[in-house]
């Protein structure tokens, strides 16, 4: 991995965050009855995993807790795909829109997954 200077230049998150912004869009078009439950819900766990992304880069020397905060990232894209269940199952997104913010929350999954069994491609570099 080439050095990078802050979590926001990582692959992973700038996806996770574009993701998050999609969702954000998605649900604004939701009935007015499940804005404090169905979209707060979803809207919390997809920006929960831009910030346990961010979190893990903070905690890059430390193996360990990088990648309890990855999985924490990971646990919240879970929790996202089952709200998104809960979104296209009564009709509030199409299957369209279902598939694709679910399988671009499965590729997140994957590179989660990568850097969980991989973590010394990203430890910070000794000067």
């Amino acid at each position: 991995m080439s050095a990078i200077s802050s979590f926001k230049e990582m692959r992973v998150y700038k996806e996770a965050y574009e993701l998050a912004l999609d969702v954000f869009i998605t649900t604004r078009k939701f009935p007015r009855e499940e804005k404090f439950l169905l979209v707060n819900q979803i809207l919390r766990s997809s920006r929960s995993v831009c910030a346990n992304i961010a979190e893990a880069y903070r905690k890059r020397q430390y193996p360990k807790h990088f990648i309890s905060k990855l999985s924490d990232s990971d646990n919240e894209t879970s929790e996202t795909m089952i709200w998104l269940d809960f979104s296209k199952d009564p009709g509030y997104i199409t299957e369209t829109q279902y598939l694709n913010l679910s399988n671009r929350y499965r590729i997140i999954g994957k590179m989660l997954g990568g850097m969980m069994k991989d973590p010394e491609k990203f430890l910070p570099r000794s000067i």
